[in-house]
Formats: C-alpha cells, structure tokens, sequence
C-alpha cells in the first residue's frame, strides 16, 4: 500500500547519488512522482579520476558537482543532506542518522561500495583508499609531505623509506596510482629539491594474483606490465601483504600450486596507498538483515533479475551494493561487474521497471551492456578493451591513451569540468606540471 503524499504522486527515494543513483533520478525527471535524493555528501564523484586528485593533477572541482546543482532543473526531486542509518520495510520508511524518517513507495539503494582490508580493517590509518575526496586529499598529503620530509631528512635509510612509494593492488587504480606516482617523481618534480633527487624514488606496484589487471585480457595485462616496467615502477606479481605498519609492510611469496617454496620479506615505506579490496557499503548487510535478503561475501545484496528484492519489489538495488546477473535473452546469466557503466545502467533499469509497475505493467530483466574496459597506465600509455559487433577490439600505447582521455573527459558531469579537464591535461602534458600540489595541513587535519 502506498503512503500518502501531498501531491498525490507515488514517492521514490533514492539513497546515494553515485554513477547508479544519479542515472535513476534522471530517469524519474519528466515521470509522474516525488523523488527524494539522500546522499552522505553533497556532490556527485567521477571516480575514475579519483586518482588524479591524489596525485594533484587535478583539483577537486573538476570532477566533483554539487548534488543540488545537477538537479535544478527537475522540481519532483528534493534533495537531503544525510547518512542513512537504516531501513525499514514494514513501515516503508528512511531513517536517517540524525533521527529523521523519509517515507517511501518505492526505494532505490545505490549506496555504493567502500575500502575491503580481508579482515585487517587496522590497516586503514597506515594504507589509505581511494573511494572518496578525503582519501584523495589524505593520498595527496601523504605523497607529497614524503618528499618534503626526505629532503630534511639526513639519515640515508630514512630517507630511502621515504621515497619509496607501495601501492598495493594492481586492478585500474592501483595501475594507474603506480604509473602516475612514476611520472611525479622522474618529471613533475624534477630541479625542485637542492638535497634530494626526486628521481630516484622507488616506485612499487604489489599484486597477489599472477597479473596486473586481472579483468583483462592476459595479452593487455602483459602490455600493461610492460608499459609500468618502462615508467619506471617495480611491480611485483604473487606477492601478498601480510602486515602493514607505519614504516612498512611485510610480503609473502610462493606457497602456491606451483610448490613453490613461501618467502617472506619487508619494506621499508612512509607511503602506502590501498588499491587491492572493495566491499559493498555496510548498508548491504543492514538492508539484508531487515529483508531477510541473502548478501554475499563482499556484503552485496543479491537481487531478482530486474534488480528488486525478494519480497519486497518496492525496493530495488543497484550498482556495488547489488549482487547482479545480467540476463540476456539465450544465454545464461553472468554477473555485472562492479564497473561504473554496469551501475548507470542498473540505475536507468530500475527507474524503468519502478515506472512500469505504477503503471501496472510487468517488469523486465536487467541486461548489461559491456562495452569494454579501459585503464590509463602514464603518459602515452594505457590499455582499452572494447566490445564490438564485429568481436573485441584491443589496443594499447599512445592512441588508447588518446581514447582514454576523450572518453573521460566526455562522460564527465557538466560542460565546464569536461573543458577544465582537458585544458588542465593538455597543460601537464607540455609542461609536466601538477598544479594541484597544495596541502592544506600538514597534519592531514583538514584539506578543501
């Protein structure tokens, strides 16, 4: 049963405006219903350039925009400040941190997916992610202030420390935080310190599986390995972390199926950044909890085919937090992988489907569309793995960096960004600067 509103329409909240939620509630523009957008923030984040605010190549404006900007122009939205703190399905209601409810017909969780440390969560404060604009501006701080300390620093083995930087986990992000942490040290930074060399900074790329970029083909994989080796970072396959501390971390080799004898090794490091685990956002166990709505092991609540939960159809799932097959007519169903254009496509399907059970129409099952993957390894480097009709087309070096900037640059929110972007990009790309090197506090207190 519906509850009321004062205007008579049905009343759909979204939670989160991330890639999925923003592609519902513009679904939902011209429908007949009041839409509720609740996010902890009050900006919708381009993460696939995440990255580049952490390695200052980019300010936070460029690929971040105020959530109410984006929806001024659509009066059945009202947007809310807040951090959800649960969800009841017996009364149809959002409760949200600060004691509030917000009253539902129908819901959309698109609450997203946070940092996974395999059960080492104290790793955080030594390891920092990338999810967020303060992980970004913390990365940034901690890079940064690494090449200040060393060039007060006289120890020689302290300093080495300090210059060597870890990024563990070799998926797009921790390829593209390793190749570009390379290029800061061996160009950006080049004849600004009198006591060090910026170049010779010790730049570590640390995976657990056999290959970086594991989603992708392995002939990808191998001309991403080699265009890493060629920037200058040392990557280091079958590797895992075992422990990590403030000064360091310890790896393990071997052990696998191979009979290979298990070694175990430090390094010495004042800056790791995290790039290895995602999880779902806590949300996902809560909302299974209250639906009795199994979730899988990275906390991923599974859905129906068209993106609802069982018993509950008046609620929907969408993007990282949604354990979700793609159904496509004659074939077997295959997961969506936790990508952004998997979660703007959930986010269109299920505003769809919310639309067509108001009209009291069926639903339809959700059907991903792969058109590929692409990641960015440096300057004039990157890999791209499309979807044709024609069969995959792959490619790599200077044209698939080329793809990967316009690519970027066109999916970008709002045109003012996508020309900041690029004028910023060409900028570094003749000059080699980061002009975006600014730490607020030093003591990572506070940074805008």
């Amino acid at each position: 049963m519906q509850t009321t509103n004062p205007s008579g329409r049905p009343k759909v909240v979204i939670v989160g405006c991330g890639f999925g939620g923003l592609e519902a509630a513009r679904k939902l523009q011209k429908a007949d219903v009041d839409v509720t957008v609740i996010d902890k923030t009050n900006h919708h984040l381009f993460q696939p350039l995440l990255y580049q605010v952490a390695t200052a190549g980019l300010a936070a404006p460029s690929i971040a925009a105020p959530v109410r900007s984006l929806f001024r122009k659509q009066p059945n939205i009202t947007t809310l400040l807040g951090e959800v703190a649960g969800i009841d399905p017996a009364t149809r209601s959002v409760h949200l941190a600060n004691g509030d409810r917000v009253p539902y017909d129908h819901l959309i969780v698109a609450a997203g997916a946070t940092h996974s440390y395999f059960g080492h969560d104290e790793w955080s404060s030594v390891a920092p992610g990338l999810k967020t604009l303060a992980d970004a501006f913390e990365i940034r701080r901690r890079v940064l202030l690494s090449f200040e300390t060393a060039e007060i620093t006289a120890d020689l083995e302290k300093r080495r420390a300090l210059l060597t930087f870890v990024v563990i986990g070799a998926g797009p992000t921790g390829v593209e935080m390793a190749g570009t942490l390379a290029e800061i040290a061996k160009h950006t930074l080049s004849g600004e310190f009198r006591h060090i060399d910026p170049s010779s900074a010790q730049v570590l790329l640390v995976e657990g599986g056999p290959r970086v970029l594991q989603a992708m083909p392995e002939s990808l994989s191998q001309k991403a390995l080699e265009q890493l080796e060629r920037l200058g970072v040392e990557v280091r396959l079958n590797a895992r972390v075992t422990a990590i501390d403030a000064n360091g971390l310890e790896v393990q080799t071997g052990g696998g199926a191979d009979g290979s004898p298990v070694d175990s090794y430090r390094i010495d490091s004042s800056c790791v950044v995290w790039a290895a685990g995602v999880a779902a956002s806590p949300l996902g166990r809560m909302l299974g909890t209250a639906t009795g709505v199994e979730c899988d092991r990275a906390g991923r609540i599974k859905v129906e085919p068209d993106l609802s939960l069982a018993g509950h159809p008046e609620i929907s799932v969408v993007g990282d937090l949604a354990a979700a097959m793609s159904h496509a007519p004659g074939k077997p169903p295959k997961p969506v992988p936790g990508v952004s254009p998997g979660a703007k496509q959930m986010g269109r399907a299920a505003a769809a489907n919310i639309l067509r059970r108001i009209a009291g129409q069926p639903t339809v099952p959700f059907r991903y569309a792969d058109y590929g993957n692409l990641a960015t390894i440096g300057r004039n480097s990157a890999v791209v793995d499309l979807g044709t009709p024609f069969g995959p087309l792959r490619f790599s070096g200077r044209l698939a960096w080329l793809f990967w900037l316009f690519a970027h640059a066109y999916f970008l929110i709002g045109f003012r960004n996508r020309v900041v972007v690029m004028m910023d990009w060409a900028g570094a790309y003749w000059s080699f600067q980061r002009n975006a090197r600014v730490v607020a506090d030093v003591q990572g207190k506070s940074e805008s």
